[in-house]
Formats: structure tokens, C-alpha cells, sequence
């Protein structure tokens, strides 16, 4: 956590600030859904509650909040209340073990009279140097938070539901798996700081032992592994159990499946879970195959020579400012000026805007698919896992290896 109180009370705040940050994202997700399929539908959506109907999730929230509590005869109470916190906290974890920017290196500075420094923060929960592994490992066990909702409702349509999700998940898990195999191989580690490092820059690869640079392209994993992409990109649509993979809630077959019995805080657990997972699988998206938090054709120096400018250009303001309130001082300008400190936060904080950016993009993607695709039959969602995706992720796998050491072996 840290080596003084500084640096662990930073990293405690900075862990909560990023769970908050996904639990908030929510409901916003939920408004652009609710707009997003209006405007693809040709209708209007939430229009009435608050500008743009954005005060519409102030009423759902306190909907349920204060939504009367029920409990089905004969269920397993431990069980039915301990699965939706289990749905959540998978995705918070995996969501807060992905970099979201740069890190964060501070200079030895002095507060208080005691000097404090240097420090180097992660922009992300908690640093791992086997992020894939542990974000993989992590997010599939939410399967079990739908089995224990599913077996503890006492309820046939939760059950099978519940049973719809455990297959799925283990179905399109080894297609996802094997479509990261050639990311691997491509990169040669498990630490998602490297992968975007390595993505950094113009297009590069090996021809024959030679190095080859297209300067218009950036380095991104997209153009080493677009099959890899796509298969990534549906088999995280049925690992989320997003339409047209959202077989386990099937409203026309199961009523509303594992969740049939839940409501209230209960139930906007489980939906904070899913689009959690969503945002996880957004950004490991944005991680292996586009670039992570990098910026096209820009360089760190680059954001951090423009930040400092910007911090010089308003420094006179925040002189003035500072000399309208004499009780603060010349304290304020220099509380808000850009050291060099401050010029490595709004650094990080540029980057973290391209990475946001690009998680939403792909959020949008999902929202634009549910309201696009209709859903597959179970038959089809089973064959689609067995008998197509898993061929070709394990077709790409082979094809990187061989290209991998043809392309990067001198062989004159």
C-alpha cells in the first residue's frame, strides 16, 4: 500500500475514487441506453424528469431505495442476500486492476514541515504484474453470483437461468482465452503497462528479421490482430450476457431468469455488476487492441510540455485571484500553479481522458448492439461458441505463432 502515511492514504482514496467512479458511470449508462435505443427506435426515450431526462436516475435511485424488501418462501437467505454482492465485487476488481492512465511520478516535495517523496502512483486500484491473469481469473467467477441467485430464489425460471449462464460462460471462455493467446505471444507479457507501452509510437513490425515502420498507422495491437479483435470483442458480449448472448434473462422464455425474485438495492447490485464487467471488458478491449490510454502520434513530453504552457499561460491569473483574497495569499497561486508535480498529474490526467474516452466508445457499442442484433436461439448460442469461435480463436493462435517466428527470424 505504501512506505509512509502519504502514500497509503493516497492509494486508499485513489482505490475508492475509481470504485465510485464505476458505480457512478452506472447510472449515466443506463440514461444513454434508455436514449439510445429511443433514437435508433425513432422515439423520444426519457425526456419528461429533468433536462434531457437525465434527473429520471434520481427517481430510479430512490425507487430503489426505498422499494419494499421480498423474500420468496423457502430460500436460502445467506445465499439469496450474499449473490448480489458477489456479482458486484468481481467487476470492481478487474475493472480497478486495469491502468486507466500513465502513472502518476511525483517529485520529493514538503508539507507541513515534513518532506514526503518521491513517489511513483499507479492510475489504477491496485498494480499487478500479471493483470491478465488476474482480471480473467477474477471476472470468471461471476457465473457463481448468478448460480447462487439462480439456486437460491427457490424458483424453476431463476434456476435455469442461473444454469444459461454458468454454460455460457464456460463455452465462450475458451474462445476469449485463446483470442488473447495471440496478444501474448504478440507482446511477450502479462503486464497490461507493457502491452500499452509496446503500442506506443508509429506502426512497426518485423519482415524477414528486418524492421519495418509505416509512420501514418499507430502501433496498435487492432492491425496485428483484427481476428483476434472481433472474436474478443463477441465472446465479451456473451461473458456479459448482453444481447444477443442474453440467453440467462431471456424475458419471453424465463421472466427476467436469475434475477426473477430480486428487487430494490438487491436487483441494482446486479445491475452494477453487469455494466461493470462492461466496463472491464471495454477497457481490456481498449488495452489489447487500442493502445490503452495512448494518444496517436502523441508522446508523453508532448502532453506534459503543453500541460506546463498551459500552467504558465494562467499562472498571472492565479496571481490575481490570489490577490483578491488576502486572508489566503500568495498561498493560492502557488497551491494551483504547475510545478512539476502538477504538470505530471494534468500529464495523467490527458492521458486518462483518451483512455476514457475509448471505454466509452466501446460502452456505446454494446448499447448499440442490444438495440441492433436480435437474440440467438440457445442452439445457435451453443454452436456459435463450439463449432465457430473456438476453431477460429484457436486458428488465429496457430497462425500468430508460425507468423510470429517466420516474420522475426533473419533468415538471409
Amino acid at each position: 500500500m505504501g512506505s509512509d502515511l502519504f502514500e497509503i492514504s493516497v492509494n486508499l482514496i485513489k482505490m475508492i475514487i475509481i470504485f465510485v467512479m464505476m458505480v457512478q458511470l452506472v447510472p449515466l449508462l443506463v440514461w444513454v441506453e434508455r436514449r439510445g435505443s429511443a433514437f435508433i427506435q425513432n422515439r423520444l426515450g426519457p425526456n419528461r424528469i429533468g433536462p434531457l431526462g437525465l434527473t429520471q436516475l434520481l427517481a430510479d435511485a430512490v425507487k430503489f431505495i426505498f422499494k419494499e424488501e421480498f423474500i420468496p418462501e423457502k430460500t436460502k437467505k445467506f445465499i439469496f442476500y450474499a449473490a448480489p454482492v458477489v456479482s458486484l465485487i468481481p467487476a470492481a476488481l478487474a475493472f480497478g486492476a486495469i491502468p486507466l492512465s500513465m502513472p502518476i511520478n511525483i517529485e520529493a516535495f514538503t508539507m507541513f514541515g515534513e518532506s514526503y517523496g518521491p513517489y511513483r502512483f499507479a492510475f489504477q486500484s491496485f498494480e499487478l504484474g500479471i493483470g491478465i491473469v488476474f482480471v480473467l481469473g477474477i471476472s470468471s467467477l461471476g457465473p457463481y453470483a448468478m448460480l447462487m441467485a439462480g439456486w437460491a430464489s427457490n424458483n424453476k425460471y431463476s434456476l435455469l437461468g442461473a444454469l444459461r449462464a454458468c454454460a455460457q460462460s464456460i463455452s465462450y471462455e475458451l474462445a476469449l482465452g485463446l483470442s488473447i493467446v495471440g496478444v501474448l505471444l504478440l507482446y511477450g507479457t502479462f503486464d497490461f503497462s507493457e502491452m500499452i507501452a509496446a503500442q506506443q509510437g508509429p506502426l512497426n513490425f518485423m519482415w524477414f528479421g528486418k524492421e519495418v515502420t509505416l509512420g501514418f498507422l499507430p502501433n496498435w495491437g487492432i492491425f496485428y490482430q483484427p481476428l483476434g479483435a472481433i472474436i474478443f470483442l463477441t465472446a465479451v458480449f456473451a461473458e456479459t450476457n448482453r444481447t444477443p448472448f442474453d440467453l440467462p434473462e431471456a424475458e419471453a422464455e424465463l421472466v427476467a431468469g436469475y434475477h426473477t425474485e430480486y428487487s430494490g438495492l438487491k436487483m441494482n447490485m446486479f445491475y452494477i455488476g453487469e455494466y461493470g464487467h462492461m466496463m472491464a471488458a471495454s477497457a481490456l478491449m481498449a488495452v489489447f487492441y487500442f493502445g490503452g490510454y495512448d494518444i496517436p502520434f502523441v508522446t508523453a513530453e508532448d502532453v506534459n510540455a503543453g500541460v506546463t504552457w498551459f500552467g504558465q499561460a494562467i499562472d498571472p491569473l492565479l496571481t490575481t485571484v490570489a490577490s483578491w483574497a488576502p486572508f489566503v495569499g500568495d498561498s493560492l497561486a502557488e497551491a494551483l500553479g504547475f510545478s512539476a508535480n502538477k504538470a505530471a498529474i494534468g500529464t495523467a490526467f490527458v492521458f486518462h481522458i483518451a483512455m476514457f474516452a475509448k471505454i466509452l466508445f466501446f460502452l456505446w457499442v454494446f448499447v448499440w448492439v442490444r438495440w441492433t442484433i436480435p437474440r440467438f436461439r440457445y442452439d445457435q448460442l451453443m454452436d456459435l461458441g463450439w463449432k465457430t469461435m473456438l476453431p477460429w480463436a484457436l486458428f488465429n493462435t496457430i497462425i500468430t505463432a508460425i507468423v510470429i517466428f517466420i516474420m522475426r527470424t533473419n533468415w538471409s
